[in-house]
């Protein structure tokens, strides 16, 4: 893995990535994500997702050994496939980091979905909103009224927010094209198998281990960003005091902390008890504002926008730094070093 303290330039290996390729990439990425959304048509995520059921039916059996297969497989594949691309010539290398970045964000989906939930929800569209949602939440919306629906709306921003944005900027600061691929691959996995239906309560147990598992620290990294868009210490802090105190009583260790930043800087209150084909699960109270309401719609649209510039600006700069001071104790440690005879 191309490791966020790589080799500087001056002793790369032949074929190695340098830091500076990365950090161009990460932000071009970004920028196409931005402009464009998704890729319309030959989308890398979905081609994945195929290649994922066609080797299900071969893997699949209900015990947790099968998943774990199936995941070593797949993961494994789309890490591989990353450290290879690290080794394309150095003029491919930008565009290439680039082009992963762009395929593995969803930011600029997220955030057409959510207007067009407000749209519908302006417009009094229940029916339209109930069946458009569904494109974000995994919850029954049938029994749903407007501020429920836009309280689903709401949380999906926040919960997905992270998933699509943070935590691939995240990995791909860190392992550069193997980290923006493989975390990719936990997180459609994740998305195919990894919830407690019957099917899949014990084959897709390793996948939604393993997306708990590379989400935690971009959860908290999406956190730390949340409450530094309050721009003051006293709204930080609270952020923080609402995220100790709720988050908790949510079932997901990633997703709690997350909307629990969400309901502080944006004043409201998210969680509850949400239906999941009849059955029920409740998602703690999370903040200590009053309910959201579809005018809060645009307003978590417009903070997960913050949220995402702000994490990618951090975790680049984060990244240089971290080259700059590796090559500098580098060459202190070239110069201590005792000259042979």
């Amino acid at each position: 893995m191309t490791g966020i303290g790589g080799r500087g330039r001056g002793s790369m290996g032949k074929g190695a990535m340098s830091l500076d390729d990365v950090a161009v990439g990460l932000v071009l990425g970004y920028a196409a994500d931005l402009a464009f959304g998704d890729p319309r048509r030959w989308h890398p995520v979905a081609g994945f997702g195929r290649v994922a059921e066609a080797l299900e039916r071969h893997t699949y059996a209900p015990r947790r050994s099968s998943g774990i297969v199936h995941e070593a497989v797949l993961v494994g594949g789309a890490v591989a496939l990353g450290q290879a691309l690290t080794r394309l010539p150095r003029a491919a290398r930008v565009p290439v980091v680039a082009a992963a970045t762009w395929a593995v964000l969803g930011g600029r989906s997220l955030a057409r979905e959510a207007e067009a939930m407000d749209a519908l929800l302006q417009a009094d569209d229940l029916a339209g909103a109930r069946l458009r949602i569904r494109n974000l939440v995994g919850r029954d919306p049938s029994g749903l009224d407007a501020d429920e629906l836009a309280r689903a709306c709401v949380e999906s921003v926040a919960e997905n927010g992270a998933d699509a944005v943070v935590s691939p900027l995240f990995w791909g600061a860190v392992a550069g094209l193997p980290g923006l691929l493989g975390y990719r691959a936990v997180n459609t996995l994740d998305a195919m198998v990894g919830h407690r239906s019957p099917r899949y309560v014990e084959f897709g147990w390793a996948a939604a281990r393993l997306d708990d598992l590379a989400n935690w620290v971009p959860a908290r990294v999406t956190v730390a960003v949340t409450a530094l868009t309050t721009r003051t210490v006293t709204g930080a802090r609270h952020t923080y005091a609402v995220v100790r105190r709720d988050a908790p009583a949510h079932p997901s260790p990633n997703a709690g902390p997350v909307e629990a930043a969400f309901a502080a800087a944006l004043g409201r209150q998210l969680g509850g008890t949400n239906d999941y084909a009849g059955v029920r699960e409740e998602r703690g109270r999370l903040g200590d504002g009053p309910p959201v309401s579809t005018a809060d719609i645009a307003r978590a649209t417009a903070l997960q926008r913050r949220i995402g510039a702000a994490s990618l600006v951090g975790l680049v700069s984060a990244r240089l730094l971290l080259r700059a001071v590796t090559r500098r104790s580098r060459r202190r440690t070239l110069r201590c070093r005792p000259r042979q005879a």
